[in-house]
């Protein structure tokens, strides 16, 4: 009977009708039906959008009516179709220069032309499934092409702020500026000042009042405070003019030679291509960053590229700007809660909604106003933070050169500079290694900075024979590649050198860094352990944390014969029995198998039904194997830090307090190493206070010591998801039972108790979600009410008077490996992701 059940079950509310046996009902009519989220996100980008639209389309020198007219295809067309729901699109600052040198070479229909076929190339390169590979272009290249411009921009638009006309070019205008500055317009500066001031001061208005006021869009504010103060006044200066939509030109039949007009639709496909696959990529980044609404497709590139194609069309035959994604409209639209695409369309209707009815309250914009708005938007496009990003990376040669390029000679012309001279850059880098020879304590080191390639080899091989017959050697590899002739080289000279009665260290091989080898020769590790070989990175994604017990990307080794015990099941060894890890079933390769040794593990009780015998006979096996993969595998890389801390004595930056729970990996966490940490675990990471009748002070004398004669500088109370401590205070049943010593102990998680029942204060909670349950709700309090206890400790009190330590309060849900950082929020503690922050190598 299950398989008649219908797969979709009607609505309880409709009238049943008669249809077919075993086959489900018909589906009813779909309603159409926006969320409350989506509608407020299209008001805040719509209000972004329509100023921004019409001072893009006065910067190119198109009709102010094509600005509306792409902002509005970019919402209904683009955020239809587009595979990035989130991304708005529409006229973008990044096109202005490349649309502003269309309209002069070749005038507004032919541009409108350039436009269609644009998209049309963007339509076939989306059949093609290319998107992915617009990628490749190296961000420095990207950001450099923006920055061109934005200066661009802001030099052109500054004419029209003094109350002048925009040259054609960049020197043009730098030429004229000095004329300009001599014959200011009074009014249009006035105007644009106050623009710019209102565009800066609103986003930091202080205070409750202000963080209302400031939901309402600093570029709407701009212009309309700038627009309401001129009439006011009643300045005379150019204003908006939105021509009869009877008058608006639409597309015509490109003019003019046809390899100027292949290139014209060449540029204008790649900008627009490569800004809105950046941009679809950047949303998702925001998108999955942000906590609150619920979960949002990632994007599609190709089907992106397909609906920028659409768009493009559609705007170029009604007459509009091309079309791209914009990254201010489109991070307004993540901020400000949108759940779907409705929220992307929704603004485009309300552009045609103002494009038809706000005419008369539109031609009273200044097009002073509107330029200093699309001046700082030009200011913007030069990034400090992709500067220092392309810096730390090296990579400032090709931005500069980009950038001048996009400045001196136009977008297409500095791209292609930009892409030779990142080809330059790299191949430098490939082709650059350098090898040095040194001797310490009669050890001859023998250290490679870069790549080793065949280009490497005579320098390798000079540095390899300084070393003499029988000495020792050290050979530290600093690259991330190794190619065959290198590889034999090296290899050669280990086999010959150890012949002769030497000894050949070769460090620097870390998990994770792949070095190419002849297949002959890579069926062995290259530590020597054919076993080690057979966890390659395609088998194992975690190779810095192999030997940990539960590792799921374990290989099962065979024990040595005195280890094996029959299981009392079937005869399986002891090394069956360990498959499983804590009732997975699963085999110790992770894969689920359905053989033997991963029936033998697979149960409810984690393997636990093979008896005590086995468990005892892998206990100290597994002990004495995690300490040989140490010595073989990570010793030799930690062992030179180790001597320096062991020279220096521990200089720890912080005290990190932490439960003793196993799955709380305090290194793993922080991301930290030998000598970064002072660490203290205990059941439930609790401080006793001081004075308390514990009977144990360990903990305050931790603390004593780590701030008084360590002197670190932060304590970090760390409190994980799922806490047994926790639980068993919770399930307390008062003080009737017996004085064990860990209830004795638990007697300091008391005081937390108050915190979830709002005795102390609102209790703690999440960000974006309610605690899960009640364990999950005890343990946040617990964390803040040791941070008390941590300040009345004599110790801990002097330093943060003294301004000398911090306190923080951190929480780790195990389960979905994601930290959360205690903050202050208007009188109360909430919990924040602790997000992806741009690291600096």
């Amino acid at each position: 009977m299950s398989a008649c059940v219908p797969a979709r079950a009607a609505d309880s509310d409709r009238t049943e009708r008669a249809h077919p046996p075993h086959s489900p009902p018909p589906p009813g009519p779909r309603r159409f039906r926006v969320a409350s989220a989506d509608m407020s996100a299209a008001v805040a980008v719509f209000l972004i959008a329509l100023p921004l639209s019409l001072g893009i389309a006065l910067a190119t020198g198109a009709p102010l009516q094509a600005g509306l007219v792409a902002a509005a295809v970019g919402g209904l067309v683009a955020g239809r179709i587009g595979g990035s729901p989130l991304q708005v699109s529409g006229p973008a600052a990044g096109l202005t220069v490349v649309t502003a040198d269309l309209i002069q070479h070749y005038g507004w229909r032919t541009t409108c032309a350039i436009t269609v076929l644009a998209g049309l190339a963007q339509l076939g390169l989306g059949c093609l499934r290319v998107a992915r590979g617009a990628l490749a272009v190296s961000p420095a290249i990207v950001h450099g092409m923006l920055a061109g411009i934005g200066v661009t921009i802001a030099v052109a638009q500054l004419h029209i702020v003094l109350g002048g006309t925009p040259q054609s070019s960049v020197p043009d205008n730098l030429r004229a500026l000095p004329a300009q500055l001599a014959n200011l317009h009074p009014a249009a500066l006035s105007v644009s000042l106050l623009t710019l001031t209102l565009l800066l001061l609103w986003p930091r208005l202080p205070g409750r009042t202000g963080r209302l006021l400031r939901a309402v869009p600093a570029a709407l504010v701009a212009v309309a405070g700038a627009t309401a103060i001129a009439t006011a006044a009643g300045l005379v200066l150019p204003k908006v003019d939105l021509p009869s939509w009877r008058n608006h030109a639409l597309a015509g039949l490109p003019e003019g030679p046809v390899l100027g007009l292949a290139a014209a639709v060449l540029t204008t496909t790649l900008v627009c291509s490569v800004q809105s696959l950046l941009g679809a990529v950047a949303v998702d980044k925001l998108v999955s960053g942000r906590s609150g609404p619920g979960p949002v497709g990632r994007s599609d590139l190709d089907r992106e590229l397909l609906g920028q194609g659409a768009a493009n069309i559609v705007s170029g035959s009604l007459g509009g700007l091309p079309v791209a994604g914009v990254a201010v409209r489109s991070s307004a639209n993540v901020r400000a809660g949108a759940v779907s695409r409705n929220s992307t369309m929704l603004h485009g209707v309300l552009v045609v909604a103002a494009a038809l009815l706000l005419v008369p309250l539109l031609e009273f914009i200044p097009l002073a106003s509107l330029a200093a708005l699309v001046m700082a938007v030009g200011i913007q496009m030069v990034s400090l933070h992709h500067i220092r990003t392309v810096a730390r990376h090296r990579e400032v040669l090709v931005y500069a050169v980009t950038t001048l390029g996009v400045v001196s000679l136009g977008v297409l012309e500095g791209v292609a500079l930009g892409i030779a001279v990142a080809v330059a850059v790299a191949l430098h880098r490939l082709t650059r290694t350098r090898i040095t020879h040194q001797v310490e304590e009669g050890v001859h080191h023998v250290h490679i900075r870069g790549q080793l390639t065949f280009l490497a080899v005579p320098r390798l091989s000079r540095a390899l024979h300084l070393v003499p017959q029988g000495a020792g050697a050290v050979v530290a590899l600093d690259g991330s590649f190794m190619d065959h002739a290198a590889f034999e080289a090296l290899q050669d000279w280990q086999n010959t050198h150890t012949a002769q009665g030497g000894t050949v260290e070769i460090t620097g091989r870390r998990a994770g860094v792949r070095i190419a080898e002849p297949a002959a020769l890579s069926s062995t590790h290259p530590t020597g352990d054919p076993q080690a070989a057979d966890a390659s990175d395609a088998d194992c994604r975690c190779r810095p944390w192999t030997a940990w017990r539960n590792h799921q990307c374990e290989r099962p080794r065979p024990l040595p014969d005195t280890d094996r015990r029959p299981g009392p099941a079937d005869g399986r060894t002891a090394a069956d029995g360990a498959g499983g890890t804590g009732g997975t079933g699963r085999s110790a390769d992770g894969v689920g198998r359905t053989d033997k040794a991963a029936d033998g593990a697979g149960g409810t009780d984690g393997g636990r039904n093979g008896g005590t015998e086995r468990r005892e006979g892998t206990g100290g096996s597994r002990l004495v194997r995690g300490i040989s993969t140490f010595q073989r595998n990570t010793a030799p890389l930690v062992r030179g830090e180790l001597a320096r801390l062991a020279r220096e004595g521990q200089r720890p930056a912080q005290l990190f307090l932490t439960c003793a729970d196993s799955r709380v990996v305090t290194s793993m966490i922080t991301s930290s190493g030998p000598g970064d940490l002072f660490v203290v675990r205990n059941v439930g990471n609790l401080v006793p206070p001081p004075g308390a009748e514990s009977g144990d002070d360990s903990v305050a004398a931790a603390i004593e010591y780590a701030v008084d004669v360590l002197a670190v500088r932060s304590i970090t109370v760390c409190g994980h998801s799922g806490c047994g401590a926790m639980q068993a205070l919770l399930d307390d049943s008062g003080p009737g039972g017996a004085p064990t010593p860990l209830r004795r102990w638990l007697r300091h998680g008391q005081p937390s108790l108050k915190h979830v029942e709002g005795v102390s204060g609102p209790p703690p909670r999440l960000t974006g979600r309610q605690p899960a349950d009640a364990v999950e709700e005890l343990c946040l309090a617990n964390v803040v009410q040791q941070l008390e206890h941590l300040r009345a400790h004599e110790s801990v009190a002097r330093a943060l008077k003294d301004g000398a330590l911090e306190l923080h309060g951190l929480y780790f849900h195990v389960g979905e490996a994601q930290a959360y950082l205690l903050t202050e929020r208007d009188e109360e503690r909430v919990f924040d992701r602790v997000r992806a922050v741009d690291l600096a190598w």
